[in-house]
């Protein structure tokens, strides 16, 4: 009898072993296997992404604009018919705030007003709303589709347990988070930064992080990736100093990372999960590498064992598609056409940048008056930065300009508009503490590397 329990339990753990194998390495091949792709470096999640968006073509703008428009009627109406509620799925996807119900409206509105440039110029514009809508949108969109289907692969069969035990031993100590963050901060850098996002948010709903950690990691690690980098360091026209550029970007973000998460606001967040629940303490001992491998792998292949299989997975899958394509999409439209109108046509940012030409001067940066005017807009675009940028003389500046963009990590067009769109605990307030944060213990940093290359 013993025997054959013995029997029936070493077949059962070949199957949750290959069960946690094979989907696991499909989901490392997508998300984490840099490749080659029209002269870049990127992962072939984001190959399928810009593929389906180059299949909608044209019509992508129209389907971008419909989506978002759809979502803020469909919101209105089950947010404010609370019948509705009782369909879960209508509920899961579109009950909201009032607060965040007129923000969905307001980016439904205004991609109407993009589309059919109609409204005030400043709406539409294509350093604004039309910025958005042509160019942002339909590379989300496309981004959503595919990792929300295809990112159960990596949540579901057991992967993050196994990274998770391993690498417990430098993100622990470090970083004060669990081994399974560096699979969110690997899968933004060989990436896209939103889709660390997205992973960071799934597995917060899911009590995988608690709140303090779930914010930590979505707005220190959603590191931009090595293919942004290439464009932005191009459009300051300095592309043969890549290598010492991402260097800068890495060791002030690795600096700033040990840092950021130890001051307010991220220090004073909650260390409970997403339902107030406290999660089991930490070991005080521990344990060895081959102890933690073994460790790992037992929990990944219960974990593996317990999924449904591929169909839990395809429906997990469209539940989070839809989720970031309903939830974040109008969010990123409201946010980010709000904050590159005011970019655009106020002085706001030029202000705001002026505190820090005495740091520039300090740090011996020519044009520092130029290049304050674009410390403080990348809160509201990445790019913008470095499109003001191509226009200062001095190459230094303009490898601090770009080097800096990148490092402040935290921009409403795109990563800070879907943070504010996700469950993860942070505010708008907060995300404009930690970009300044961000400028001030990385451009030091990134100035001592360029007087090292010029």
């Amino acid at each position: 009898m013993s025997n054959s329990s013995d029997a029936i339990g070493t077949t059962t753990r070949h199957q949750g072993l290959w069960k946690f194998i094979l989907p696991s390495l499909i989901g490392v091949l997508l998300f984490m296997t840099p490749v080659p792709w029209e002269g870049a470096i990127t992962i072939p999640v984001a190959v399928l992404a810009k593929s389906f968006k180059a299949l909608l073509g044209e019509h992508a703008v129209t389907v971008v604009t419909t989506l978002v428009a759809l979502t803020a009627l469909l919101s209105s109406l089950v947010t404010l018919i609370r019948p509705l509620q009782q369909h879960n799925l209508l509920r899961t996807l579109f009950a909201t705030s009032l607060p965040w119900l007129a923000v969905r409206v307001l980016g439904g509105v205004f991609a109407i007003m993009t589309l059919n440039q109609v409204g005030p110029a400043a709406i539409w514009h294509e350093n604004t709303g039309g910025l958005l809508l042509n160019d942002l949108m339909p590379v989300l969109l496309s981004v959503f589709i595919f990792a929300g289907l295809l990112l159960p692969l990596l949540l579901d069969f057991g992967l993050l347990e196994l990274i998770g035990s391993l690498m417990s031993k430098i993100m622990r100590p470090l970083f004060n988070l669990p081994g399974r963050s560096a699979v969110d901060c690997s899968t933004s850098w060989l990436g896209d930064g939103t889709v660390g996002v997205m992973l960071t948010n799934q597995q917060y709903e899911q009590k995988m992080y608690t709140q303090r950690e779930a914010a930590v990691i979505a707005t220190t690690f959603s590191a931009v990736s090595i293919s942004f980098s290439l464009v932005v360091i191009a459009e300051v026209g300095l592309e043969h100093l890549f290598l010492p550029f991402y260097l800068a970007v890495s060791l002030a973000g690795f600096v700033a990372a040990l840092i950021v998460p130890r001051l307010p606001p991220l220090s004073r967040k909650s260390t409970d999960y997403i339902d107030g629940t406290t999660p089991p303490p930490q070991p005080h001992k521990q344990p060895s590498l081959c102890q933690l491998f073994h460790s790992g792998l037992d929990q990944a292949i219960n974990r593996a064992s317990q999924s449904a299989g591929f169909s839990a997975m395809a429906r997990s899958g469209l539940t989070n598609a839809a989720e970031m394509v309903f939830g974040v999409l109008p969010v990123v439209m409201a946010i980010g056409t709000l904050a590159l109108v005011i970019a655009e046509n106020t002085p706001l940012f030029s202000l705001l940048g002026t505190p820090f030409v005495p740091l520039l001067e300090l740090l011996a940066i020519p044009e520092a008056v130029k290049a304050s005017e674009t410390i403080v807009v990348g809160f509201a675009d990445m790019f913008i930065p470095s499109i003001m940028a191509a226009s200062i003389e001095s190459e230094m500046t303009r490898f601090v300009v770009a080097a800096l963009s990148i490092t402040q990590l935290i921009y409403m067009s795109e990563v800070g508009a879907l943070i504010l769109g996700s469950k993860i605990p942070v505010n708008l307030a907060e995300l404009f503490m930690i970009f300044i944060l961000r400028t001030l213990i990385t451009l030091p940093i990134i100035a001592g590397v360029a007087h090292l290359v010029f």
